[in-house]
Parts: C-alpha cells; sequence; structure tokens
C-alpha cells in the first residue's frame, strides 16, 4: 500500500462519526500490533534500493538520448550508435556489443529494419549492453553512460535550439492531454510549433504546413485502395488544400513517402515535374519553393498518414530546407502521432463506454446517474491534475457527451473529494452527498494508475439489489478489460485481433464491440 490507500483504508475502515479516543485507541493499537522481521526490512529495503536505481538509470539514460539527438527528431541512427558502441574499451569489448545488437534484432524486428532508435530501444539497446560486459551492472551503466556522453559535443547556441525544440515538442502533447477528445488544439499546436522553429531557426521561413490521413477509399475505388484526406492546414491554405482528397493516380510524391515510411524532399519543386499543386490560382512561373513530406507513423511504424510542409509562400531565393530542419520536423511528425493516438485510444474508451451503459441501463434501474471523467495535467502549479467530465448517463436513457470544458480541479470541488480520492488510490471510494450515495470507480492504465473515474448514484439507497449489483460488477469487470486492450493496441504492444465479424468494419465500431467480445468470452469460460 502506498501512503493515499493506507490513509483511504484506514478510513474506510473507521467509518464516519468515530470518536477521537476510538481513533487514538486503533492508532495505538497498529503501532504495537505492527511488526516487521528484520529479514522483511531487509526485503523491503533491497527493493527500495533497486527501485531507485532503475529510477536514476533510466533518467541517466533520457538524459543521454537528449544529448545525442541534437535536432530533438525522437530518434538515433542506429549505425552511428552502433559506431560509437563498437569502439568503447577501445574495441575490446565488441563481442558483448554484437550479442546485445542481435538481441536487440531479435526483441525489436522494426528497428533492424528502420535503422532507427527511439527513446525506448535506445536505453532497451543499452541495458542488454550492460548485461553483455563483466563486472558491478551500475559501474558498468555509469562508465557506457559517460563513454557515450563524451563522445558527442554541443555548442551552447546548439544547447539553446535544442531547449527550445525540446519544449515546443512537449506543447503538442500537453494539448492532446489537455483537449479531451478533440484533435484541433493539437493540429494548431502542430503549425504554430512548425512556424516558432521556422522563425528561430529557419532564417524565417514563410512556410504552409497541411495534415493528411490514409483512409480506405469507399469514393472511387478504381482510383487505389486507400486516399489521403486533408484533415489540417496553415491558415493561408484552407480555401486551397482542407477536406481535399489526393487519390493514389494523382500526381504527387506524398504515397511514395507513405510506401518507404521516409520523408522526401524535393528542393526546388518547378523542376520536379510531379508535384501535386492544390492552388490553381498561383500562376506556373510562381510555383517555386521547397517541398517536404513526412510519413505519419504508430508505435509499429506502422504508417497512418503524411505531415507536408512547403515555402511556396516564400518570395525568398533561399528557401530550401536545411537537414537540422529536416531531423526536427520528423520530431514534430513523432510528437504529432503520439498525440494522435493519445487522444484517438481516449475516443476508443469513451465509445467503449457508451456500449457498456447501454448495456448496465438495460439491466439496472435503481443507477440514477453515471459520469464518466478522464484525468488530465493540471493548469496550474498548484494542481498536478484536473478531471474533465466526458459522459453523462442516467436511467432514463438520456445520453450526453460533453464538449465544452467541464474540468473538476480538488480545490474548487470539495464535495467531489472522493473522486480525487478514488484517482490518488486508484481504488472504489464509497460516500453520500446531499443524501444521496455516489461510489467513485477507476478506469486504470496499464500501470495500474487511474487514467479516469466512473460517478455512479444511487440516490438515497445504500446498496443495489444483488442482481443489478452482480451485473455492474460484471460490467466494470469487462469495461477494464477492454480498456486494457484498447491501451496495449495503442501503444503497440498488441496487434488488433478481430474475433467478432463486426470488429473488423471501422476502428470506431471495433472499440464499443470490444465490450461485447470480452463479454461472450466471459460467458463462455463460465460455461
Amino acid at each position: 500500500l502506498n501512503l493515499p490507500q493506507f490513509v483511504q483504508l484506514m478510513e474506510t475502515f473507521v467509518g464516519n462519526g468515530t470518536s477521537l479516543p476510538t481513533m487514538k485507541s486503533l492508532i495505538a493499537f497498529i503501532q504495537e500490533e505492527y511488526k516487521q522481521t528484520e529479514e522483511e526490512k531487509m526485503e523491503q529495503l533491497k527493493k527500495v534500493h533497486r527501485s531507485c536505481l532503475l529510477a536514476r538509470r533510466k533518467l541517466l539514460l533520457e538524459a543521454l538520448f537528449e544529448k545525442w539527438d541534437s535536432n530533438a527528431s525522437g530518434f538515433l541512427d542506429l549505425k552511428e550508435v552502433d559506431a560509437v558502441l563498437s569502439t568503447f574499451k577501445e574495441g575490446m569489448e565488441k563481442k558483448a556489443w554484437r550479442n546485445a545488437k542481435k538481441h536487440l534484432c531479435l526483441r525489436y524486428p522494426q528497428t533492424s529494419r528502420m535503422g532507427k532508435l527511439s527513446p525506448q530501444t535506445f536505453q532497451a539497446y543499452l541495458e542488454l549492453v550492460v548485461s553483455e560486459l563483466t563486472g558491478d551492472e551500475d559501474e558498468v551503466t555509469d562508465n557506457l553512460v559517460e563513454f557515450l556522453s563524451t563522445s558527442v559535443e554541443r555548442s551552447h547556441m546548439e544547447y539553446l535550439q535544442h531547449s527550445a525544440r525540446r519544449k515546443w515538442l512537449h506543447s503538442i502533447q500537453q494539448a492532446a492531454e489537455t483537449s479531451g477528445v478533440s484533435l484541433e488544439p493539437v493540429y494548431r499546436a502542430v503549425f504554430k510549433v512548425l512556424s516558432q522553429d521556422a522563425e528561430a531557426h529557419g532564417d524565417s521561413k514563410k512556410i504552409s504546413a497541411y495534415i493528411a490521413l490514409l483512409e480506405e477509399n469507399q469514393i472511387s475505388p478504381e482510383r487505389g485502395r486507400i486516399l489521403l484526406r486533408y484533415v489540417a492546414c496553415t491558415a493561408d491554405d484552407a480555401p486551397y488544400v482542407l477536406n481535399q482528397i489526393l487519390y493514389r493516380d494523382m500526381k504527387g510524391v506524398s504515397f511514395a513517402a507513405v510506401e518507404e515510411g521516409k520523408p522526401i524532399h524535393v528542393p526546388r519543386v518547378q523542376l520536379h515535374g510531379n508535384i501535386h499543386f492544390w492552388n490553381y490560382d498561383r500562376p506556373v512561373e510562381e510555383r517555386r519553393g521547397s517541398f517536404l513530406v513526412l510519413p505519419l507513423q504508430d508505435a509499429r511504424w506502422r504508417v497512418f498518414g503524411i505531415l507536408g510542409l512547403d515555402t511556396l509562400w516564400d518570395e525568398c531565393e533561399k528557401t530550401i530546407f536545411l537537414t537540422h530542419e529536416i531531423s526536427f520536423y520528423q520530431g514534430v511528425s513523432g510528437a504529432f502521432s503520439r498525440a494522435y493516438h493519445h487522444v484517438c485510444t481516449r475516443e476508443n474508451i469513451l465509445q467503449e463506454m457508451l456500449t457498456a451503459l447501454d448495456w448496465l441501463y438495460s439491466r439496472t434501474s435503481n443507477i440514477h446517474t453515471v459520469i464518466t471523467y478522464f484525468v488530465e495535467p493540471g493548469q496550474e502549479k498548484t494542481c498536478d491534475y484536473a478531471l474533465r467530465k466526458m459522459i453523462t448517463a442516467d436511467h432514463t436513457g438520456q445520453r450526453e457527451i460533453h464538449t465544452s470544458s467541464t474540468v473538476l480541479l480538488r480545490k474548487e470541488n470539495l464535495l467531489k473529494d472522493y473522486l480525487f480520492k478514488c484517482t490518488d488510490t486508484s481504488q472504489v471510494i464509497g460516500t453520500y452527498v446531499y443524501g444521496e450515495y455516489h461510489f467513485a470507480v477507476p478506469l486504470r492504465d496499464l500501470s495500474g494508475q487511474a487514467l479516469g473515474a466512473l460517478d455512479l448514484s444511487i440516490g438515497h439507497h445504500y446498496g443495489l439489489p444483488p442482481h443489478e449489483y452482480k451485473d455492474l460488477q460484471k460490467m466494470l469487470k469487462i469495461v477494464q478489460a477492454a480498456c486494457s486492450e484498447i491501451l496495449k493496441m495503442s501503444s503497440g504492444e498488441t496487434e488488433p485481433i478481430y474475433i467478432l465479424e463486426a470488429e473488423s468494419v471501422a476502428s470506431w465500431r471495433h472499440a464499443g464491440i470490444l465490450f461485447y467480445r470480452f463479454m461472450l468470452q466471459d460467458l463462455r469460460e463460465c460455461i
């Protein structure tokens, strides 16, 4: 038990209205009776020591990655890392490095194919190298990190550029985490970051940017199985680009970037001959500038769209994108991908919740309301997180999906403190509010922390009839299982598995049907 969980356990045990002498008596009893053997104490100390060492190592390797990733691209070139690792201890540890590389490629086959190391695979790679070397693990790690740190140097200007870019990239994820399930704030954050970097580090280029997502082509299947739909762009380009569709049989290099999974840079579009221009009002002689297409890839390196940039609005002669700019734009595409999938994951969880609530209310009548909240970072330094209201459902059949910014802060909602206690402890909390009994149930992420909470009100009753309570328990169990499956698929930990035929129709429907799939599996296990 951590501290909040222990406090909540004690509060639940003593209940409301317990006298101070009784409370003191309980505390004295626990202090006297709770004992640890020397072996238990040593085991606990070892566990704490080990967790501290792992946390320290994680921070060391994260800082090392950031130092190497000078342009904030979000990945390192595998060949460059290999070249430096092969010289560790003047090349005396090449065998250990080769063994580690072999294990890395077996564990992460996509890393070998793409030739890129993400922060996670970089950390895994170095941990594999350490495991192949002899000596104390922590000492070997420190020596390896020191060696890799001194192998790269960065000037003060490079450091400032890197720091600014890191801060800007963080704003994209922050937009996703505080937007509910809307992508519009994420799109705006991406274009703002691109504009800021062009102004600060790109010789004040005037750039256009646009995002297109892959879709199954149900409009004109004869023109290709998939299409690119432009869902967002910079303001000046909206009349020409927004909601446009690029088919495979049209001019352009975007589908080449999709198929190759690599950026395509056209330094001078006027000399290329295979560029599609959306702005037909622009005269042919003015169609000059640089064009860059970056594939958008998920956690398993599968392409789901493109991020495009050009300098056609810029009237200067030198508008070609430089190497450090292209590297940073790859970092932007990576940041957008993570933000996009964060929003889509939450949207899928909401879809699953709507399905679950429909099922629950078809079988119960004593649950007055169920409100679904998502946890998101607090906007103020004084609060670590807030709760955003997402869905309200009641026994009359009303369902409301909240699109406005209904956000609860702990200090402003003392009567909703049970929701924050539920989130703090990731445990079920029950209490009376204005005479109505509420209990808050956490929605947990893969680490067991609360990513959301359900606020269920049963009116003036203290409990539910046995059959309704049983159905509620089943619903909560299935919701958590389906939620975990959605999170695993989003993180790339598992591939989507379609057991029911209806699941493969569309991803948003899959999220809702997932609830029924787990329900059927649970039923099968009971037979």
